[in-house]
């Protein structure tokens, strides 16, 4: 059985300052395309199955540079939706918000194209991904180009676990590899936020 190969994005202006960047498609700086050019010789040498990326520019040029071909957008791979919280900080937030925690607290409406998502609905759209991902583990490894948090979610759905486990999962740094795989039947993570 293969592995599931998560790649985060590399480095954006947004990523670099901490804001929050959902549904914004904000490219990658050239320190986040240099990241991923350097994942390209690590990925070739693994008999990939599958490629899946979120549609939006960093993540579909992540890939390229990365040297994935056949890669397959999939809306589902998008960020979590921030809604208000779109293009802030986690302080900005937190001064308006005291002791403000997305995981617990969620994010706040926000206008027609960022209308805001709950973590049920995050979980939900990374569930339909891994319908999607497992039966192709029987033919080999599937690479999954996504976000930081939408990782995160996907990644305890891999598990098991209830989407906000994702709080107990250190950030993936952009431009990483973390790798999910199962053993006797039982998922695990088999590595973690590799550069």
């Amino acid at each position: 059985m293969g592995e599931l190969i998560l790649i985060r994005h590399g480095q954006t202006e947004w990523s670099l300052s901490g804001r929050h960047a959902g549904r914004t498609d904000v490219p990658l700086t050239e320190a986040g395309e240099a990241a991923a050019a350097a994942l390209a010789p690590r990925l070739a040498r693994r008999p990939l199955a599958g490629v899946f990326s979120s549609p939006l520019s960093r993540a579909m040029r992540t890939a390229e540079l990365a040297g994935l071909t056949a890669v397959r957008p999939d809306p589902d791979l998008v960020e979590w939706d921030y809604g208000g919280y779109e293009g802030l900080t986690a302080a900005q937030i937190r001064e308006g918000r005291p002791g403000w925690d997305l995981w617990r607290d969620g994010v706040v409406r926000g206008d027609a194209d960022r209308p805001g998502e709950r973590l049920d609905q995050v979980a939900a759209r990374t569930d339909a991904v891994l319908g999607r991902i497992r039966p192709l583990l029987n033919d080999g490894d599937v690479a999954v180009v996504a976000h930081g948090h939408l990782a995160r979610v996907l990644t305890v759905r891999w598990l098991g676990l209830d989407a906000s486990a994702g709080r107990l999962l250190g950030h993936p740094h952009p431009g990483t590899l973390s790798f999910l795989a199962t053993e006797d039947g039982q998922p695990f993570i088999s590595a973690w936020n590799v550069p």
